[in-house]
């Protein structure tokens, strides 16, 4: 059947909008259970230069889990590669930790503690080193001296420290080794349709009842016009910053072969100088030398 792409923030939003969708994946790729869900999407608009404005969509949950903690997770989605990834990340993740509502409370009455975050990112672009499709970096915590593990968590270091999973959607095709990897291939980009990379081809039988709910989903968001329009004004906007950052690299990569040139004229000046002075003129008469000449 003919679905809306869920590499799109809106279609991402759409799907997610459903809170058994949205426990369902993220209980997946955390493996673990989640007791409640609390979702938390945002949309904005920021204008950059005088006919540009990206519009994004940030998706964030709060997640309590069966022993009464709570944590944050943030999800990010990435259809293409841009040099400025990896600085928007992390100023949105330093976003999220200075947040002061980013707390939670085990009970009424009890103290406010800053909520743990997890990361989750799904990247349109595979990295370099790995050819995993789910990447889990989690921390362990280790005493220095002897390298053994240590069993109990601490609240100060699960503040400042997270956990993150990386999703390479290029990894994905024809990877089914267990149910994450199944429920994900959802994103599998190569199945797009013939005629527009804003739907894919999925057929439910592929997949186990408990999933076939994120399929029907995604059937209505493909007929939903609000999002259509939405995955148009997503591939105008990627198209316009994939150009400015084009133009951005083009020119710097101008300034530092003018800056090279530079500096090399200024050492064959340099250098210039010193033989008119070894030669017997004065540093003063060897640059007058040179201005005349030049």
């Amino acid at each position: 059947m003919r679905v809306a792409n869920p590499i799109y923030d809106v279609v991402f939003k759409f799907l997610m909008g459903d809170m058994r969708i949205a426990k369902l994946i993220l209980s997946k790729i955390l493996d673990q259970e989640i007791e409640s869900l609390e979702l938390k999407p945002t949309e904005f608009r920021r204008k950059i230069g005088l006919n540009l404005t990206v519009f994004r969509i940030d998706f964030s949950a709060v997640i309590r889990q069966p022993d009464g903690s709570s944590k944050l997770v943030l999800i990010e989605i990435q259809k293409a590669k841009l040099p400025t990834d990896i600085m928007r990340f992390r100023k949105y993740l330093g976003g999220h930790y200075q947040d002061p509502n980013n707390v939670y409370t085990t009970g009424e009455g009890a103290e406010e503690k800053a909520l743990p975050i997890i990361c989750i990112y799904f990247l349109g672009h595979p990295l370099q080193h790995t050819e995993s499709p789910v990447v889990k970096v989690q921390r362990s915590y280790i005493d220095a001296a002897t390298q053994e593990e240590l069993a109990h968590r601490e609240e100060f270091i699960e503040s400042l420290t997270h956990d993150s999973y990386i999703i390479q959607i290029p990894r994905l095709k024809e990877k089914r080794r267990n149910d994450l990897e199944v429920l994900l291939s959802i994103f599998d980009q190569s199945q797009q349709t013939s005629d527009s990379r804003h739907f894919l081809n999925l057929d439910e039988n592929d997949y186990p009842e408990e999933f076939r709910i994120v399929i029907r989903q995604l059937l209505k968001a493909a007929v939903e016009e609000d999002v259509c329009e939405t995955m148009d004004l997503e591939d105008d906007i990627l198209d316009e910053l994939e150009s400015l950052e084009r133009a951005v690299l083009k020119k710097e990569k101008a300034l530092e072969e003018k800056d090279k040139v530079i500096e090399e004229q200024s050492k064959a000046l340099t250098k210039a100088i010193q033989a008119l002075v070894d030669s017997g003129m004065t540093e003063s008469e060897a640059k007058s030398c040179l201005r005349l000449s030049s």
